[in-house]
């Protein structure tokens, strides 16, 4: 009989032992609620600008109380804006842990404590915070609650080895180690304050800007207004605090015209000294393509480039035809949604069909739409050599780059784009722009906004396409107001010359001593300063 009960006993154990249950519950206990620990995100110098800090935080065992009404009165005594049935459905969940209240205060801590409250206790928890604030809001983006990144580049660590390590559990409390990006605080911090000076005095509504090394594809800085602060995640939902330089989209005006040129010289069949017919207007359909400064001549391509002229351009990508500059384009990224660290991108808007009449004002900047990311990318490419290289917020080497870069154009066609943008600062649309010593070079635009499908004479966007120093560029700068207005002091003129160029001028005067560019004070003749050998 015992032999009997004993192999029941055994066949039972080993019964379950094999079985699997339907559905495993795993109880979490208080220390396993606690928000995720993040890495410290520092600048190219150090710099720290996102960090953890310790906070405390109120939490419930409910099936430990036993008087509720209790717990609700003394926890309200404390915290009187809690919502009481709010309060009252979790005190009566039956749940083993609840959150009561995140992110108090010291003092308030000290207050429950003194109450003594039975099923409460209180967990050090981990909260982000951004020394710098708005500063580097549009790129470090900002995290959650439970400290998960939902934004910019808090949501690219989520994204790839910080959300697998704490889905494994890992990584709640440890010191992880710190994310150096390729951003200059200092850099950063001049370019934001310029575009702030620019927008308040062109009262312009929105003012966007970007630096990058033309050879490695760093991003310096990257700042777009308004901005945000990133511990006030709320903000950022308004829509006029979108990232401008990589989710918006738009029309860029003349400043297009760099691309159109370089595609033409690219060609080999035309040269700087080629000449188009720019004597009267083009008439397409029932529309007009005229100049905004005419000159009412047969003009070379330097002439085309430097007054900015729309006829002329255009006669150009004619001559290189529809699916050249289709292809071109292609070739420079424009067909796709820009890439980079940042989850938040804007995809381009491209003429569908593209006629003959879309490769024409595309040719000056009006019919596509592009993220100014992707004018950067593409603008570095001009001048470094005809090397696309895809922008990043990472250090990278130029080593590194080479590894990642496309040649789009050639190298020569490169020395002739340079010679031409600082032909545009020392002679054409783009002479605000000049610092003395670092031969800045560039491409002014001024488009007119679409406004109910139509294009507005009242609201114009303006962008400005540089580099320095020309003799051997370093970084691309783009600077770009939404919206200026002319001013007293402008003639009443609102056009990119007189807003976003001097707007670069300043950036760079603050920005280059920063970087180590050392400039170049050496008397020269006029017609030196734009020597490029091409």
């Amino acid at each position: 009989a015992f032999g009997v009960v004993y192999l029941v006993i055994a066949g039972r154990l080993m019964l379950l032992a094999t079985m699997t249950p339907d559905a495993p519950v795993h109880y979490l206990d208080p220390g396993e609620q606690v928000s995720h620990a993040r890495p410290d995100i520092l600048d190219r110098a150090g710099n720290v600008l996102a960090t953890d800090i310790n906070v405390q935080s109120l939490y419930a065992e409910p099936n430990k109380i036993y008087d509720v009404d209790e717990v609700i009165e003394d926890i309200t005594s404390v915290f009187p804006k809690l919502d009481v049935s709010d309060l009252r459905a979790k005190l009566t969940s039956g749940k083993q842990f609840v959150w009561i209240k995140r992110e108090i205060t010291p003092s308030e801590k000290a207050e429950l404590h003194s109450l003594g409250i039975a099923g409460v206790g209180f967990l050090e928890e981990n909260k982000r915070a951004y020394p710098a604030g708005a500063i580097t809001s549009h790129v470090l983006g900002y995290v959650n609650i439970d400290n998960q990144g939902i934004a910019g580049f808090e949501k690219h660590l989520d994204d790839g080895w910080l959300g697998a390590l704490h889905q494994a559990g890992l990584a709640r409390n440890e010191a992880l180690e710190p994310v150096r990006l390729s951003l200059d605080l200092r850099a950063q911090h001049a370019m934001r304050d310029e575009l702030l000076n620019s927008m308040d005095k062109f009262k312009a509504k929105a003012a966007a800007g970007a630096v990058m090394d033309v050879h490695t594809g760093e991003l310096l800085a990257l700042v777009s207004l308004p901005d945000f602060d990133p511990e006030r995640p709320v903000d950022a939902l308004e829509p006029e605090r979108i990232n401008r330089m990589t989710t918006g989209v738009f029309e860029l005006g003349s400043a297009f015209k760099a691309f159109t040129t370089a595609m033409a010289l690219d060609t080999g069949r035309i040269g700087i000294s080629s000449t188009f017919d720019a004597r009267k207007p083009i008439r397409v359909g029932g529309s007009t393509i005229g100049d905004y400064h005419a000159e009412n001549r047969i003009m070379t391509v330097e002439d085309i480039y430097i007054h900015s002229s729309n006829i002329g351009t255009a006669r150009m990508a004619l001559a290189v035809g529809v699916p050249g500059h289709k292809d071109f384009l292609r070739k420079l990224g424009f067909f796709d949604r820009m890439t980079t660290e940042l989850p938040e991108s804007g995809a381009p808007i491209i003429p569908n069909p593209w006629r003959e009449v879309s490769t024409m004002t595309i040719a000056f900047g009006h019919g596509m739409s592009i993220a100014p990311i992707q004018a950067v990318a593409a603008g570095a490419a001009l001048i470094n050599g005809g090397k696309l290289i895809p922008p990043t917020f990472m250090p990278r080497s130029q080593e590194g780059a080479e590894t990642l870069a496309h040649q789009v154009i050639r190298p020569d066609t490169s020395d002739k784009m340079r010679y031409l943008m600082r032909l545009n600062v020392v002679k054409g649309t783009a002479k605000k722009a000049d610092v003395p010593g670092y031969y800045v070079g560039g491409k002014t635009g001024t488009a007119e906004k679409v406004v109910d499908g139509r294009y507005s004479g009242k609201k114009v966007l303006t962008t400005f396409l540089s580099t320095f120093p020309t003799t051997d560029p370093k970084y691309l700068v783009f600077v770009m107001l939404d919206e200026p207005q002319g001013l007293k002091e402008t003639h009443g003129y609102r056009t990119s010359g007189w807003n976003v160029a001097p707007t670069a001028a300043n950036i760079i005067s603050r920005v280059a001593p920063i970087l180590g560019v050392v400039p170049d004070m050496q008397p020269v003749e006029s017609e030196e300063l734009l020597s490029v050998s091409y």
